[in-house]
């Protein structure tokens, strides 16, 4: 049975542990709201660039592009969307999970995040290159990972390339998807206003008509790449406010957990407390009746 000091010493050590919780819990949660805005605001613009290519692929013709072209997949590159820390629940062990159902021989892993590249290397799969990038995501890192991806298409390593990433639905829920990124067959969007609900559009639906100068087929080779671009950079976001929701949630929790195990202790302590006088009375008592 514990004593009464090694109860307050575990008392102290889990008061020191609360305060370490409740300060990462606010850093998250500051970052948080700067992250979720970003995510939410790029959104419409994914969907009006969804809509403009669609169109322009309308009124292209037979247009035809590398970045379009439909090949048996023999080899699969899979990019790989994770966070550089941990301390975020159970986010990166649901996005590995499905990150491991890819079969080990014929994937290859571009990865954003050490927690994924520390996954591949774990595992011993392929990987191909590592990525960083910071809790404000900036285009240019989007646009190195996008540009790498491409090249491995272009260049044949690989037939088909899908993004594994979190997609942010709300502060208490977070879910990892995959979508294809190459070959560019489907447009997808994520639907501005609504969490996680996705909009799928094919590329010779057009919902408005647009006037192209010059030719919608030259529009549409400049900005596929462009959309391939945003498209990294918007999943970077969706991963970046994913993970900073799932922190502020894990050490809310960790925090409230270590009050109401103070709590418990607290009492533990008193009642033991109260044992040990009740004790001493007594003995004191039957001393002073043996004397007489």
């Amino acid at each position: 049975m514990p004593s009464t000091r090694d109860i307050r010493r575990r008392i102290k050590s889990v008061k020191n542990t609360a305060q370490i919780t409740k300060a990462m819990q606010m850093v998250a949660s500051a970052k948080m709201r700067k992250a979720q805005q970003a995510a939410l605001s790029g959104r419409p613009y994914a969907l009006l660039m969804n809509e403009v290519l669609a169109a322009a692929t309308a009124g292209a013709g037979e247009f035809s592009h590398p970045l379009m072209e439909q090949r048996e997949v023999k080899k699969r590159g899979v990019i790989l969307i994770s966070s550089d820390k941990g301390l975020c629940g159970a986010l990166n062990t649901n996005l590995l999970r499905e990150a491991a159902k890819f079969d080990k021989n014929t994937t290859v892993y571009v990865c954003a995040g050490r927690k994924g590249s520390q996954f591949v290397a774990r595992l011993k799969r392929e990987l191909a290159a590592e990525f960083t990038y910071k809790d404000v995501p900036a285009f240019a890192e989007a646009r190195a990972i996008s540009k790498f991806a491409q090249n491995l298409f272009l260049e044949g390593k690989v037939d088909r390339v899908d993004v594994l990433f979190t997609n942010f639905i709300s502060t208490l829920a977070q879910k990892p998807e995959q979508r294809q990124f190459l070959p560019i067959g489907k447009l997808q969007a994520l639907e501005a206003g609504v969490g996680g609900h996705n909009e799928a559009q094919d590329l010779g639906d057009a919902s408005r008509e647009y006037v192209f100068e010059p030719r919608a087929a030259d529009v549409l080779g400049n900005l596929l790449p462009h959309y391939l671009n945003y498209q990294v950079f918007q999943f970077l976001q969706e991963a970046k406010a994913s993970e900073q929701s799932a922190r502020m949630v894990a050490m809310k929790n960790a925090t409230d957990n270590a009050k109401q195990l103070i709590k418990d202790l607290t009492l533990e302590y008193n009642k033991l407390r109260q044992a040990n006088i009740t004790k001493e009375l007594l003995e004191i008592t039957s001393a002073a009746m043996a004397m007489g």
